[in-house]
């Protein structure tokens, strides 16, 4: 494979399979290189890809205490499943403290805020530690992340000082590649995805949709709300500003 610049690696790593996109993170970034997953079916086949090919990055999971008992389920299941440790993030306020110093079922009143404070904020925090957070973004799953990358730079703080390589290994794949191929490997996933839940977040705020249409439609409903914010808190560094900005560019690997 050849020399892989970071600043034009989208068009690049576009034409490697989503395992040498993966291991071109893992060997530029290392452990600073962490999957984020809410288990839904590319981070299950992300992660799969990753322990597949000895590319042992940090797993983690936001849990907000308003998750499905089923996910929370399926996390344990897929630690056994991969002989792994998922790190779990949690917000610094449990649900009660929430209901307690802000008001109750936040999620009903303010989804924005909920999110904000269960979803956003600890992962910002957990990103810190981080060079390079590998997603299972993919375009098809909704008219806003039809423009999603392989490959982008984010400004993590919506400061110019810190800028943060985020990875999205399946961007081009299908939802009927995804599941194609969490069938044939066997990979655990939740239940509720055989009850009609396309997309699964916290308990409070999903449900089925059943056959067809977004795979964002089940989320918020009675809202005009489609993102709960972790994918939409950075700025995307555009083609433009990267030419600028040579000096942050990281070494990059040849792989």
């Amino acid at each position: 494979m050849r020399f892989l610049d970071p600043y034009l690696a989208d068009t690049d790593l576009t034409e490697l399979s989503a395992t040498d996109r993966l291991r071109w993170a893992w060997e530029a970034f290392g452990d600073k290189a962490a999957i984020g997953t809410s288990f839904q079916g590319a981070g299950l086949v992300a992660i799969h890809l990753a322990r597949s090919a000895g590319l042992p990055f940090p797993v983690f999971t936001l849990d907000t205490g308003l998750l499905f008992p089923e996910t929370v389920a399926l996390k344990r299941r897929l630690e056994t499943f991969w002989n792994l440790s998922i790190e779990t993030v949690e917000p610094a306020l449990t649900v009660e403290d929430q209901a307690r110093h802000i008001g109750p079922e936040l999620w009903n009143t303010n989804p924005d805020f909920c999110c904000t404070l269960r979803k956003v904020e600890p992962l910002r925090l957990r990103l810190e530690s981080a060079d390079c957070w590998i997603t299972g973004l993919r375009r098809e799953q909704s008219a806003g992340r039809a423009d999603t990358g392989v490959l982008e730079k984010h400004q993590l703080n919506g400061t110019p000082e810190r800028f943060l390589w985020k990875l999205n290994p399946l961007a081009d794949w299908t939802r009927e590649a995804v599941w194609e191929f969490i069938r044939n490997h066997g990979i655990p996933y939740n239940p509720l995805h055989d009850r009609g839940y396309h997309s699964i977040g916290c308990a409070v705020c999903t449900r089925p949709t059943g056959a067809g249409g977004d795979e964002r439609a089940g989320r918020w409903t009675g809202f005009n709300k489609t993102e709960c914010g972790i994918h939409t808190f950075t700025k995307k560094v555009d083609a433009g500003e990267r030419k600028s900005e040579t000096s942050e560019v990281p070494e990059p690997p040849s792989i």
